[in-house]
């Protein structure tokens, strides 16, 4: 891609690549060599730049740090077949990260900065995309305010920077999750359906209480009623029920998931009957007693899909029966990175294709 934006480049002269063992890494705890960084003020984007992997200097006096003015995305990069790189769904993160931004009151980013700022990054660090199997550099394009104040105002100056970490799957086994019926992640009219930091934060004590009980996730519930299903953590949830693929409806306390909506494409695609809708408590306990439902899994960027072991309601654990390779989530998973890494087809036009040559695999 040309550099429009005349971007500079300032490499690093120590690589950490030889150090870091996928197999042992944590997720989202190695971050590669570099990063990228652009800045809005006097309502411009300007100074885009690629530096060495360093941290921030902020002022104590930061507004992000005491307002909350801080918006992210979730990404993957794919090694493909051919040595090449693929990015998933940019244009469509990149449409969820403006919406966003818009309603955290932050300055929105043009779509050739959003884009040629992952092509620069990964350019420079493509050397950190595995190759292994279901893995992948998971990248974090963000946003913060970048003004110093200690007054509650919206910012006008903004830091956007994209960074990246190495993985392979977010859950190695299925999960245990508990129907929330008392605290709630969003309510309509809030910030629910925006990536926003203070969404996870406000998540956080209940799903540590949900830990302590030995559940992985919280499967929530609607902050006006308790009694329909929303989403789950750091995914969408999803059921096959009778052979059709079952989701909650979004609304604008539920985040709108790329993989969501991925899968969703490609369950149609494969002849599967999809249904959006309200999914209560008191369904979804039926189901279980009566053993209805095949498959229970999330889905999310990080997770891609993971199945769900156990649901507890009201202190009842219902247990989801064991899924062969067959199951139709894992079939539709394989379609998904089949795609990602040029092994079948993109009819969807999906990846976008950094072509690398002669750059080594970690």
């Amino acid at each position: 891609m040309e550099n429009i934006l005349n971007i500079s480049i300032h490499k690093s002269t120590d690589s950490r690549l030889s150090e870091f063992n996928l197999d042992t890494s944590e997720f989202g705890k190695t971050p590669t060599d570099h990063m990228f960084i652009a800045e809005y003020h006097n309502k411009t984007w300007s100074n885009f730049r690629i530096e060495p992997f360093q941290p921030l200097q902020l002022s104590p006096f930061n507004l992000s740090l005491h307002y909350g003015q801080t918006v992210f995305e979730g990404m993957k990069a794919y090694r493909m077949q051919d040595g090449n790189i693929s990015v998933f769904r940019v244009k469509k993160h990149w449409e969820r990260f403006n919406k966003s931004l818009k309603r955290m009151a932050m300055a929105e980013i043009p779509f050739e900065v959003f884009q040629e700022g992952l092509y620069a990054y990964l350019t420079v660090d493509s050397a950190w995309v595995p190759s292994v199997e279901d893995s992948s550099l998971y990248l974090r394009p963000f946003m913060i305010a970048y003004e110093d104040r200690v007054r509650v105002k919206v910012a006008e100056h903004f830091l956007f920077l994209i960074v990246g970490s190495p993985a392979k799957q977010y859950y190695s086994k299925p999960l245990n999750l508990y129907v929330e019926t008392y605290y709630s992640r969003a309510a309509s009219g809030g910030t629910g359906n925006a990536k926003c930091g203070g969404n996870y934060g406000g998540a956080f004590y209940p799903t540590l209480l949900a830990n302590q009980k030995g559940f992985d996730q919280i499967l929530w519930t609607d902050a006006a009623t308790h009694q329909f299903l929303e989403e789950s953590g750091t995914m969408n949830v999803m059921f096959i029920i009778d052979n059709k693929l079952v989701t909650p409806a979004l609304t604008d306390s539920i985040l709108e998931g790329v993989t969501r909506d991925s899968i969703i494409t490609l369950a149609n695609d494969m002849g599967l009957t999809v249904e959006e809708r309200k999914i209560s408590v008191n369904e979804l306990e039926n189901l279980l007693q009566n053993h209805k439902v095949q498959e229970a899994f999330g889905a999310g960027t990080a997770a891609i899909v993971a199945p769900i072991g156990s649901i507890t309601i009201n202190q009842t654990k219902y247990s989801l029966p064991n899924y062969s390779d067959n199951a139709i989530m894992f079939q539709i998973k394989k379609q998904l990175n089949d795609i990602r890494t040029g092994k079948i087809p993109d009819k969807y036009q999906w990846n976008d294709i950094i072509h690398i040559a002669n750059q080594v695999n970690s």
